[in-house]
């Protein structure tokens, strides 16, 4: 009984109407293909996520206000990730994080480093050594002291989230270095978690259109609840995962939790007022 898994829905794209059959939503910040649009809201004015190429997208990281929330590990929501059912991403949940100056006595040059805070996209880094970072930030590749990129943010190290096997140190860095100062139109790269990731993995799903839409869904996200709760959704790249796990990590546990039942409820209402 302990291993099984109570699934609240399991649903396919084609069940989900959209305002475009062709999967984008003009108030998002590109294509969310997939089961995701049940969790669609209007435009996310996101920090990170809109490091797209595109003047049309806000810039990242607005100047951190009085107000800000420290980041509550009791609010992230476990997830992992499969293609074709099998695991390539893995995230339980309240990991510990530390203060930047903390970090810096625990990195190692070729180390990928996140940055939390409630209520805001995850912002991701690699360390190259000498205290400093390479990330995208605003459109464009930067090379920055850590204790600046964090902005009084926690952080963490995050090597084993991807399963995939890492590159060198020596050439982790040197991919990252050696796109620092492209900006705008040369980057391949929607946000900073995708360009950290490559830098450590050099897999090219990383990059914007790096795997071919061709109408199957391989990727698998589950959203781990409880134990014996969690959802899946169901996308065609990896980049398309990316997009839709940061968001639930930027909303946070129960608001994906409420999003959900708000879903299935007004699907049960559907179905019983049109008797689907």
């Amino acid at each position: 009984m302990g291993n099984q898994v109570e699934k609240l829905t399991h649903l396919n794209y084609v069940e989900v109407p959209t305002s475009d059959p062709n999967g984008f939503d003009p108030d998002e910040e590109g294509p969310r293909i997939g089961v995701s649009y049940i969790f669609s809201n209007d435009a996310d004015d996101d920090d990170d996520d809109n490091d797209e190429h595109s003047d049309a997208f806000p810039p990242e990281h607005p100047q951190a206000t009085h107000d800000e929330k420290p980041f509550d590990p009791r609010d992230e929501l476990g997830c992992s990730v499969l293609f074709r059912e099998e695991s390539v991403f893995e995230r339980s949940g309240g990991g510990a994080t530390h203060s930047a100056e903390s970090l810096l006595n625990k990195c190692k040059p070729g180390d990928l480093l996140e940055f939390v805070a409630t209520g805001q996209y995850p912002h991701w880094a690699v360390y190259v050594g000498d205290f400093q970072v390479v990330h995208l930030h605003r459109a464009e590749i930067k090379n920055s002291f850590l204790t600046d990129v964090s902005q009084g943010k926690k952080g963490r190290i995050v090597n084993g989230l991807y399963r995939y096997r890492a590159l060198t140190p020596e050439l982790i860095v040197r991919n990252a270095v050696d796109h620092v100062g492209s900006r705008d139109r040369e980057l391949y790269w929607r946000n900073s978690e995708c360009f950290a990731a490559w830098c450590r993995f050099g897999k090219r799903e990383f990059k914007i259109g790096g795997e071919i839409r061709i109408g199957k869904q391989p990727y698998k996200l589950r959203l781990h609840f409880s134990e014996k709760k969690e959802h899946v959704l169901e996308f065609q790249s990896l980049e398309d995962v990316i997009m839709e796990r940061r968001r639930n990590e930027q909303i946070g546990k129960d608001a994906v939790m409420q999003e959900l039942a708000n879903h299935l409820n007004a699907a049960q209402d559907f179905k019983e007022s049109y008797g689907t």
